[in-house]
């Protein structure tokens, strides 16, 4: 199985499992060895009283593509550490997209940035994310 094999059939085993990425609307465009493309569009019932998007809403989106793209090296990985700065508000309509960075990896610590950009190419937010990895692997054999 090459890298990107692997990378597709553990995010499969993952999404296929995981109601509340689905539940999101959450799309994989691309799944590779530490990286996870991912769109979803903002509905209404994601907007908070100011009529923009609840903050949760985008740090799910980016904290879906950190899961994804940490475990995409076949070894199961936990975030142990993340954060977000909202740089842009984001409405409803807005079609979301994450583009990931990793940073790091080593044997036991992954670092991932995740920018989220609009459908307009306009950063709407900062996401970094610290996992653990495990020594299980996703698939055996």
């Amino acid at each position: 199985m090459t890298e990107k094999e692997l990378a597709t059939a553990v995010v499969d085993l993952m999404y296929n499992n995981d109601p509340f990425s689905q539940w999101l609307g959450i799309e994989r465009l691309l799944d590779a060895p530490g990286d996870s493309r991912l769109r979803m569009t903002v509905s209404k019932e994601m907007l908070n009283g100011f009529a923009i998007a609840h903050g949760g809403i985008t740090y799910s989106l980016a904290d879906s593509a950190l899961a994804f793209a940490s475990n995409s090296h076949g070894r199961k990985s936990v975030s142990v550490e993340t954060s977000i700065s909202h740089i842009q508000p984001v409405f409803e309509g807005d079609v979301l997209t994450t583009f990931v960075t990793e940073v790091s990896l080593n044997h036991k610590i992954g670092i991932y940035h995740i920018v989220v950009k609009n459908q307009h190419e306009v950063e709407v937010a900062h996401f970094k994310g610290t996992v653990y990895r495990k020594s299980e692997m996703w698939i055996t054999g």
